[in-house]
């Protein structure tokens, strides 16, 4: 009874977490992006944790790109090119599982800012400056994927 009662609860808060947080980021710019982890958690979906860590990231990261004006889907092609290139020596780090996510975090987040720069250069836009926030949205990000 109170296991059931404590899985809604925990998806009743996921689900306000997704909603509700790209939301707080466009109104407080110094809340960090969450970007490299939950592509850690997608990647970690993809591996056979299930499918609520593949849709669950997605919807994350489709809400969070619709929210601060970001191009669409670059995410998640950020995310899907590292698992197609790098993961698996990423994944050498068997024993070490903080290093897997750590590594996983920081070169997803290298991959996304890279793909930006890159959309930025095509279209001549100017999608996020770079600057001290992306720094410290890059170390709560390496935090958090050690706590996970």
């Amino acid at each position: 009874m109170f296991k059931k009662s404590f899985d809604v609860i925990l998806w009743i808060m996921t689900g306000l977490f997704i909603i509700l947080y790209p939301i707080l980021i466009s109104i407080h710019v110094y809340l960090p992006l969450f970007i490299g982890l939950s592509g850690y958690l997608m990647i970690l979906g993809f591996e056979g944790r299930g499918v609520k860590f593949v849709w669950l990231p997605l919807f994350y990261l489709l809400n969070l790109e619709s929210n601060l004006s970001l191009p669409l889907l670059l995410t998640l092609l950020s995310v899907l090119t590292f698992y197609l290139t790098l993961f698996n020596k990423v994944n050498f780090f068997k024993r070490c599982w903080v290093c897997i996510g750590l590594f996983s975090v920081i070169l997803i987040d290298l991959y996304y800012f890279a793909f930006l720069m890159v959309y930025d250069f095509v279209f001549d836009t100017t999608s996020i400056v770079v600057n001290s926030l992306l720094m410290y949205s890059l170390v709560l990000d390496l935090i958090f994927v050690v706590l996970v």
